[in-house]
């Protein structure tokens, strides 16, 4: 729910500030979708949106003298609306003024109205989904694999922008739910007699055993250490990861914490995880980027077949087809210090025996494309359909 609160001069007159305020307020919400709440700030901070309505000038004070039990609050942004009436727009820009000069951020909220319906509608999205984040639990299953030696994450700088907690659940742990868990036949298009066939009833083993340990431990998202599931139950985890993410519950490969955030930052804002995979092949002078892993959710293709797991080839993974169209790559750093986001457009799938089953051929620009070759942020980043990039990097902002 959008909540709309009030600061207005005593030296203006109420009944005309009243009649301005109505029919302002029902061109931006002509459906009458919000909470008004007047000066009553006392609930401040606690809806999906809240708005400061600065109706007249001289307002200033009144705000100053409120934001001490905002900032009490937990108030991190400040908008500011304005309908350009009654110096309004003047005494909005004071305000913003002193909250930069306090190192706090903040907009003044001031257009038409189609601009303002659109602009509220963009700030709810993204305070929703600043919202999701607070007390979340992520659950790093084992350690990152060995070979991501860049892609580790500071929990503290989890925590502190995010309010993430990361919890640590030993291999052990999967391992031991494993042994409980059962099995089921593998699905009728899995031909007789195959590799796939055979491991299908471990693979969903392992599924069930993540299944507990995401309930035990009350994780909204995790990251597998999946690599070691090879040597000790002779399986993979691309079938149970392919699942959660389709059921809406970010998990990583590799035990890489920074791809987890990636995803669930991407979920948060459109309710989609994404693909995670690593570049295989750059073109950098054309732009043209091969991605590839074994892993993808089936909500975000249009078919799919299983296979085994590239590396080993053993277990199950998943060869998926993306649609064609506009995707944005994302990926942030493990401390949230920085990001990588780009637009371009999916032209191909493709399959080669030597690279791991889902492959996708993108289109970037050029320069884009360079980034991979001169400061990349790890190797794997997440693959998401349509075009993100204007919300994704307001989020992180």
């Amino acid at each position: 729910m959008i909540a709309i609160y009030t600061i207005t001069s005593s030296l203006h007159d109420e009944t005309a500030v009243s009649a301005l305020s109505d029919a302002f307020l029902k061109e931006i919400f002509p459906q009458g979708n919000f909470l008004m709440r007047g000066n009553d700030f006392s609930d401040f901070g606690s809806h999906s949106l809240d708005l400061i309505y600065v109706r007249t000038g001289g307002a200033e004070g009144i705000f100053k003298s409120l934001l001490p039990e905002m900032l009490a609050r937990g108030t991190e942004r400040y908008y500011l609306l304005t309908s350009g009436k009654s110096n309004s727009l003047a005494a909005s820009l004071e305000i913003l003024s002193y909250l930069r000069q306090q190192g706090l951020k903040g907009e003044v909220l001031h257009g038409g109205a189609a601009y303002l319906q659109e602009r509220v509608a963009v700030l709810s999205q993204l305070s929703e989904a600043r919202r999701k984040f607070k007390d979340m639990r992520i659950g790093v299953i084992g350690q990152p694999s060995d070979w991501l030696i860049a892609s580790h994450a500071d929990p503290m700088a989890v925590m502190d922008r995010l309010g993430v907690r990361l919890v640590e659940v030993p291999m052990e742990e999967l391992l031991t739910e494993y042994e409980k868990a059962f099995g089921e036949s593998a699905p009728d298009e899995v031909p007789m007699e195959s590799k796939v066939r055979e491991a299908y009833p471990g693979a969903v083993r392992i599924y069930r055993a993540l299944r507990v340990l995401v309930e035990r431990n009350r994780l909204d998202a995790f990251t597998l250490r999946c690599f070691d599931l090879l040597t000790t139950v002779g399986n993979t985890g691309c079938l149970a990861l392919a699942t959660f993410n389709s059921e809406g519950v970010p998990a990583s490969c590799e035990g890489d914490v920074p791809a987890l955030l990636s995803m669930m930052i991407a979920h948060a804002l459109t309710a989609c995880t994404g693909f995670q995979a690593n570049p295989a092949r750059i073109d950098v002078e054309s732009g043209k980027m091969l991605f590839a892993h074994c892993t993808i959710p089936f909500a975000m293709v249009k078919d799919w077949q299983y296979d085994t797991h590239f590396e080993s080839g053993i277990g199950v993974g998943i060869h998926g087809v993306f649609p064609e169209g506009p995707v944005t790559v994302f990926k942030v750093s493990g401390d949230l210090k920085r990001h990588f986001v780009a637009e371009g457009e999916l032209i191909a799938n493709q399959y080669e025996d030597h690279l791991c089953r889902t492959q996708v051929v993108l289109q970037l620009s050029p320069a884009d494309a360079r980034y991979f070759l001169t400061d990349p942020i790890g190797n794997h980043h997440i693959i998401l359909p349509g075009r993100c990039k204007a919300l994704l990097e307001e989020f992180l902002g």
